[in-house]
């Protein structure tokens, strides 16, 4: 059918029927620069949906109420759920919030922040304390050996 042929009911209705995003069923861990980006991404869904509001009842409008709606759940119950957590005094120990160093075993080094699951960007350089390679580094000491996707990697450094 052609988009001509719709009436702008299915339209409202398909915006207020946006899925809410999903919610890690892990503890949410955040460092303190995640945490100020969780409350920054909550100030601008509050702004969001202030500007959504404000906007009225036009059905472009109502899609920007619910996104923004949505995304103020969501950020809300992220805000809700943080834990600040630091590294704990362990200066050679890989531990949430820490970067570490890994050499392969083709000689080749890469280091990694272990950040909380809402700051984390691996084209950055940090990951996810629940990612497979975190899970396989926390714990480790420099000098360690770990195992990634089948290949073995040295803990080079921690800082």
């Amino acid at each position: 059918m052609a988009v001509a042929f719709t009436r702008e009911e299915d339209y409202e209705s398909q915006a207020a029927d946006l899925p809410d995003r999903p919610v890690s069923p892990h503890p949410n861990l955040v460092t303190a620069s995640g945490l100020a980006a969780i409350e920054a991404a909550l100030g601008e869904a509050r702004a969001a949906y202030a500007a959504a509001q404000a906007a009225g009842g036009v059905s472009t409008d109502r899609t920007a109420m619910a996104r923004a709606t949505r995304d103020l759940r969501y950020w809300s119950a992220r805000r809700g759920s943080a834990q600040l957590t630091e590294p704990a005094l362990q200066p050679d120990m890989v531990q949430f919030g820490r970067s570490v160093e890994i050499e392969r075993e083709d000689g080749r080094r890469q280091t990694f922040r272990i950040v909380g699951e809402d700051e984390a960007d691996p084209a950055l350089g940090s990951v996810s304390y629940v990612s497979p390679l975190a899970r396989a580094l926390l714990g480790k000491a420099v000098g360690d050996v770990a195992v990634l996707n089948g290949a073995e990697v040295e803990v080079a450094a921690v800082r």
